[in-house]
């Protein structure tokens, strides 16, 4: 780990000299690339020269118990000592945490598609319940979000929705929210005050450019249609709405939010081109867990992952077992955060685990 740690501290200053030279800043590709492995390599090279510091000061902490001290001083040197030592612990275990491999998806940002589950009703209006949670919980972080696509029921739940999440880290930060998250509670068209379980299916899927993804003109059969809305209401009267079909893998993405036909597509395209990368990774992991026999944090999207139970104002996620009596504040997105650390960490330790056998 050191030698590593070593070749990144020396990797970093001559990134450092690069940046500052100006025949690279005239050369904005290579300057660009160097800021991006500079930018990457700064938390590392930080945190193990916060570690150098601390080293230091343990070694001359243990020359000065070696010597002779009065009792008083001899305590504060101890108390220090002690001190020191825990630091490093930390911090060594903060380096092999910064040194495990990046998800290179991390820094992306991520359309995040909700869909009602089993429950009807219910289930829609707690799909609506969670885009208001995640919009939310991205004001926090002064992300920018966008709806993509919208089928809407008439109560004013949502069968199903597609939105944008950008800003630094959101793949990071959402990656384990894929999966199927329950709700108990009574519905207010429950006479009877029965408690009723219903379920919403999440998937959080990177954004990638068109780069990243090849889709042929000859894979895409794209009709259009007009738009509706929910009873059949029409959104407009031209044909604006745009189905996109991807004809190898056959998945479909339609979009009518908009009322420009190509403002539609571009929507559909970006949300396509999410589902195709999605499934192609996918199938990577799939292949790699088969030669592994093991896979840590699949994000399965089969799997039930959290329960919000409103009677007795708990969010429970099964996969960590973690209990938080707080469902207010985490539906308001602002205790979120607790949720997806202790998420983050978790799984965090279960690679680093992967990493040390």
């Amino acid at each position: 780990m050191f030698n590593k740690l070593s070749f990144l501290k020396k990797r970093y200053d001559e990134l450092s000299a690069s940046i500052s030279d100006p025949e690279v800043i005239s050369d904005q590709n290579k300057f660009r690339t160097l800021c991006k492995e500079h930018s990457d390599i700064t938390p590392i090279v930080e945190k193990y020269n916060e570690y150098k510091e601390a080293q230091d000061s343990f070694v001359e902490t243990k020359a000065m118990l070696e010597e002779t001290l009065d009792k008083d001083f001899r305590e504060l040197v101890v108390a220090e000592f002690d001190e020191l030592k825990q630091k490093i612990t930390a911090y060594e275990e903060e380096l092999r945490i910064l040194l495990l491999p990046k998800d290179p998806n991390d820094d992306k940002n991520v359309i995040v598609e909700i869909r009602g589950g089993a429950g009807g009703d219910e289930a829609a209006l707690f799909a609506g319940d969670l885009l208001r949670m995640y919009t939310m919980y991205a004001e926090t972080k002064r992300w920018k979000t966008e709806i993509l696509s919208l089928n809407e029921t008439e109560l004013g739940g949502i069968k199903e929705v597609s939105f944008g999440i950008s800003g630094q880290g959101a793949y990071s930060k959402l990656k384990y929210e894929s999966g199927v998250h329950r709700v108990q509670r009574i519905p207010s068209t429950e006479s009877g005050g029965r408690i009723h379980t219903s379920t919403v299916t999440v998937a959080v899927l990177p954004e990638v450019e068109e780069v990243e993804v090849e889709i042929g003109a000859n894979d895409l059969r794209i009709d259009v249609f007009r738009a509706g809305g929910p009873g059949g209401q029409c959104v407009n009267t031209t044909d604006s709405a745009v189905r996109i079909t991807h004809i190898p893998t056959g998945l479909v993405v339609s979009c009518q939010d908009e009322k420009s036909q190509l403002k539609n597509k571009e929507k559909g395209m970006k949300i396509l081109r999410s589902r195709l990368y999605d499934l192609l990774q996918s199938q990577q992991h799939s292949e790699i867990a088969e030669q592994r026999k093991s896979q840590v944090g699949t994000g399965d999207r089969s799997e039930r992952i959290r329960t919000y139970n409103f009677p007795q104002g708990r969010v429970s996620d099964h996969r960590i077992g973690l209990t938080l009596h707080k469902l207010d504040a985490v539906l308001n997105g602002s205790s979120l955060d607790e949720v997806i650390d202790a998420l983050t960490t978790h799984f965090q330790a279960e690679k680093l685990k992967g990493e040390v056998q």
